[in-house]
């Protein structure tokens, strides 16, 4: 069975970023929207890192290619309030430097946006 490249690398993409919730999940804690209570927000980060995990899976083969690209693309739509939400705290609390700022979380907002087009695109293809 031959992958597409935009499905591997879309698959990748999520399956690492899956995976990254799990090795650090104190990065994404970060990430949580303010309102999250405490006790929840761990939880919701592994929550999350499955669903990644899930739909770059559901991405590789090609009876499930298409439920797999909508799930990212709901997905990566689900994470983005918590992104808004990063740049309205003024950045990442506790990432020192540029990386921290409220500008990188602005530059990262946009960054969304390709890989929900090409789950789109994906989906649409293996309809």
């Amino acid at each position: 069975m031959r992958v597409p490249k935009d499905v591997a690398a879309l698959s990748a993409l999520m399956v690492g970023a899956g995976v990254l919730h799990f090795v650090t999940p104190g990065f994404f804690d970060r990430v949580m929207p303010r309102q999250v209570p405490a006790p929840a927000v761990r939880p919701l980060t592994y929550a999350s890192g499955v669903a990644e995990i899930a739909s770059g899976v559901l991405l590789l083969h090609p009876s499930t290619r298409r439920t797999g690209a909508r799930a990212t693309a709901a997905t990566l739509i689900g994470v983005f309030p918590a992104n808004v939400d990063t740049v309205l705290a003024g950045g990442l609390r506790g990432v020192p430097g540029w990386l921290g700022t409220r500008q990188a979380a602005i530059a990262r907002l946009p960054l969304q946006v390709p890989p929900v087009v090409a789950a789109l695109r994906i989906a649409r293809r293996a309809a």
